[in-house]
Parts: structure tokens; sequence; C-alpha cells
């Protein structure tokens, strides 16, 4: 938050947060949940001391979790409304991280944001607002149900998603995003869409390392049985950060 609420007390400063599901649903399944801090270019830290190798080589895996839009000056447009501008420094941190883990052959989650950030980091691009710009598209967003949104998706015929799950071929699913894959990125496959209206709902990158990327939000989804399951996604998510460790 590079400019929090009066109310909260830190006037002129920048907090950097981790929403607290997505770290219970990674502690659930007996693993550490670190926060990284933002390293930007501009921070008081001298990259010769710390940088992103060392978080790369103390860590097992990559959870990127959602929060502010993708800038899309990061997939080489510019915003078509102000509001839309989103966070350059995370981008540009974050891609930095994806580009390390990826060098080490260490797996990486994306959960919505970080769903589009894989795909903007692998050349694509994204829709900057559903509604605006694809008028027959559902809404993927509603303001006053926010985590109660939800809506089906279906898993693509040979998807990982379709081993991970075994015995289904889809399920119903958290949505709380108004911006989505467009242009999918090179060496991305779409592993999941919304049944309603095809929008892109989870993508992997080809190749035996763990890289892959969920629109909806798995960790909420633990006390809806009604939901899809996050267990499957992230067990198969420990699993190479198990077999990359090694």
């Amino acid at each position: 938050m590079h400019k929090p609420p009066a109310e909260l007390g830190f006037r002129n400063k920048t907090l950097q947060y981790l929403e607290q599901a997505i770290a219970h649903w990674i502690m659930a399944h007996g693993a550490m949940a670190l926060m990284l801090p933002t390293l930007g270019f501009d921070a008081e830290v001298d990259r010769r001391r710390v940088t992103v190798r060392h978080y790369v080589d103390a860590l097992d895996g990559l959870v990127m979790q959602g929060g502010a839009d993708v800038s899309p000056t990061s997939y080489g447009q510019q915003p078509m409304r102000p509001e839309w501008s989103g966070d350059i420094a995370r981008d540009r941190y974050e891609m930095e991280l994806l580009e390390g883990f990826l060098a080490q052959g260490k797996p990486v989650l994306g959960i919505c944001r970080g769903c589009q950030l894989i795909n903007v980091a692998y050349g694509g691009s994204l829709y900057q607002d559903i509604a605006t710009q694809l008028a027959e598209a559902k809404a993927h967003v509603d303001a006053e149900l926010y985590d109660q949104h939800h809506h089906d998706i279906v898993f693509e015929p040979g998807s990982r998603l379709g081993e991970l799950y075994t015995g289904y071929n889809g399920g119903r699913v958290t949505s709380i995003h108004h911006q989505a894959v467009d242009r999918l990125g090179g060496d991305l496959v779409v592993e999941a869409r919304a049944t309603e209206d095809g929008m892109v709902e989870a993508i992997r990158a080809t190749g035996s390392c763990f890289v892959a990327g969920v629109q909806w939000h798995p960790e909420f989804h633990a006390i809806n049985p009604e939901l899809l399951s996050g267990e499957p996604l992230m067990n198969g998510f420990l699993d190479c950060a198990r077999a990359a460790a090694r």
C-alpha cells in the first residue's frame, strides 16, 4: 500500500502485507509461509548485501498472492483509466522473483493477480477491465458479494489440474477479478476456463517445473464445501517443492 489510509496511522509510509487466509492455507499443509518484502531498485538496501538470489536460495517455492492490478505498462499498454494503473514496482519485483525461482527449477503458484503476473512475465497481455472490453462476458467480480461471488469452471482436456483433481472435470470457485488473461504468454497453456463465457481461469507453463496460476482464490474455499477444494492444488505445489529440495 503506497498510500495507506490515514486512519491506519502510517502517514507517508509504504505498507507491505500478507493476507492471512493464504498464509493459513499454506501452513495447514505443514509448510512455513514467509512474506518477502519488496526489494525495489529505489529501496534503501544495498543490492550487494541482500538480493533476490538470497531469497530464492533460502526458499523451496514461491506463492504470489492477489492484490493490486498488474500495471498495463508491464505488458506494453497504457492504462485505460487512472484507477487501473496498477503497481509497477510490485510487478517488477515479482517478475524478478519469478525468474529467480525458474532459474533454480523451484515451483511457482500464482493466485488471482499472481496468475495474471505469470502470464505477463511470459509475454502475454491482460484485459484491463473485463466489463469494458468484453461486453458479452459474465460478471467476474461483485463489489457487494466480494468473496461470496462464485461461478463454475471446467478443466481443459489433458490438463495438469485434471490430473491433480482425479474424478473431477471442474467445479465452483470464487471470482474477485475485473482483469483477466487476454493474449496467452509464450510457453503457457490454458488449464481451465469459466463455464459460462470461456474466460481463462487457470494457466501453467509447459515443461517439468511446476509453474501454474489460478484466477480464483483456493485459500477461501476451505470453509465452503460447495467450492472446489484447494487441497489437490497445494499438495501438487508442495510435492514439487519437496522434489526440488532433494
